[in-house]
């Protein structure tokens, strides 16, 4: 249950499998989650995910699956900036997710002050670890305690916060960014960074895409699970979920006109507080775990200008904004210049509102965050003219907080559902957020399910 793009990845493999017959439920009207299309200025564009990491195999290999292979883009551009102190500034050469590696590189991108310069520089003469001696903590507590907090502030808590929405004093550090916290505990933060950002043999583009968007993907995942043999059921909530003595029975529907569906295993591919709920009565041992995982909702404002609206031609993929700067926007990405299959006489760009915790910036009105986000545009790059067209893509609760301690949660979530035969969950609130990491959730799922009926059969 569940057409996201995990649940798709799930249902598309089931479907391909050839021994069962696969039914998708989801309860909105439409398929995709958080892969959305839509059109802006007469351009069909991406206004959620809009771009799949790469050199992960598992979003590339579905497209390739899909039949999208020979259409796979990649950036025309890719180079993102800082908005810090009052200028858009290239991040620090080398840096690793926003952590730096060396100084003269810290010192040179002018985003952090010599202050924190002189900070930073002290992880180079001081002993001992750089995070806690056991266990998980803060992205904040393992970074600032070696670098001190403006280089978290301005540098690390803006990538953290484009991909999760969240604060890095509340985010894990082995959950997040687990590549730092393999190093945590061998002294110099920045010396051990530096083995990690050593320059290794090229493994081709970091992006993909598709022109017209990856909401493709989820579109074509779904006719491939139909044209598999597979049905895919629209407004269709899952109210109830129980085990029988041979098989599995999910009500779904409206509470005046319930319908009963039978099936012999059971992938769910919802958010975390539905999970808990129709897990309640088969897996209890999950239902606390899933309910501590708060999410962060964020809106995605899309506008369209003509060339000429800009006091200068715009250069890079993008920019992030810190928290301290105090703007509406914590992003944006030049869409028109980063991907090439845009039109040469619109451009398209995509600020990112939202942040855990900053209910009252997307408690406005649509029209106050189109004027909120381009009084800050215009203070950073210069607009001169106004959007031929804007839209606003509210996403509630879209964004899983990944909080100190999600990998032994998410340990305990899979042990208590594993105890249960034929039941498998998938999705962003476990294994990554982007869209690889979804995919493989999905599709490690349909194996788990297909290996319970199978061991059933021998």
């Amino acid at each position: 249950m569940g057409a996201g793009i995990a649940g798709l990845s799930a249902a598309a493999a089931l479907a391909r499998d050839g021994r069962v017959t696969v039914t998708v439920l989801e309860g909105s009207p439409r398929v995709g989650g958080k892969l959305l299309r839509g059109e802006v200025a007469g351009v069909v564009t991406d206004l959620g995910a809009e771009a799949i990491l790469a050199r992960r195999p598992e979003g590339v290999g579905l497209m390739d699956s899909l039949g999208l292979s020979s259409q796979v883009v990649h950036p025309a551009v890719l180079s993102s900036a800082v908005w810090s102190r009052g200028a858009l500034r290239s991040l620090p050469a080398g840096h690793v997710m926003g952590v730096p590696t060396r100084l003269r590189a810290l010192a040179s991108s002018g985003i952090v002050s010599p202050g924190a310069v002189a900070r930073a520089a002290l992880d180079l003469l001081r002993p001992g670890r750089s995070g806690p001696p056991d266990g998980d903590c803060s992205v904040a507590a393992a970074i600032g305690s070696r670098l001190g907090h403006e280089v978290v502030d301005r540098l690390v808590e803006p990538l953290l916060g484009g991909v999760y929405a969240g604060r890095a004093d509340e985010l894990s550090l082995t959950a997040t960014l687990p590549q730092v916290a393999g190093v945590a505990g061998r002294g110099s933060l920045l010396r051990a960074m530096r083995a990690i950002s050593a320059p290794r043999p090229d493994t081709g583009p970091v992006f993909a895409g598709l022109p017209g968007g990856v909401g493709r993907i989820a579109e074509s995942a779904a006719d491939d699970v139909v044209a598999h043999g597979g049905v895919v059921r629209l407004d269709t909530t899952v109210r109830s979920l129980e085990r029988t003595t041979e098989a599995w029975r999910l009500v779904v529907g409206s509470a005046a006109a319930p319908e009963t569906v039978a099936a012999d295993a059971v992938v769910i591919a919802v958010p975390a507080a539905p999970a808990a709920r129709l897990l309640a009565s088969v897996a209890p041992g999950a239902v606390a775990e899933l309910a501590a995982i708060e999410y962060a909702s964020m809106a995605v404002v899309t506008l369209a200008f003509k060339p000429s609206a800009f006091e200068k031609p715009l250069s890079g993929s993008g920019f992030l904004v810190p928290a301290v700067e105090g703007k509406l926007i914590k992003a944006v990405t030049l869409s028109s210049v980063k991907w090439g299959w845009y039109p040469d006489d619109v451009v398209v760009l995509r600020c990112s509102i939202g942040r855990r915790g900053e209910t009252s910036s997307l408690q406005r009105s649509d029209e106050e965050l189109i004027a909120g986000a381009l009084a800050d545009i215009g203070s950073m790059i210069g607009v001169n003219g106004v959007p031929i067209d804007a839209v606003v893509t509210r996403w509630g609760g879209a964004l899983p907080q990944y909080a100190v301690g999600h990998l032994e949660r998410i340990r305990r979530i899979k042990t208590a559902v594993a105890g249960v035969e034929r039941l498998a969950v998938c999705g962003a609130a476990y294994d990554g957020v982007g869209i690889p990491a979804c995919v493989g959730s999905g599709q490690a799922a349909a194996t788990q399910v297909l290996q319970g009926l199978a061991g059933e059969g021998e």
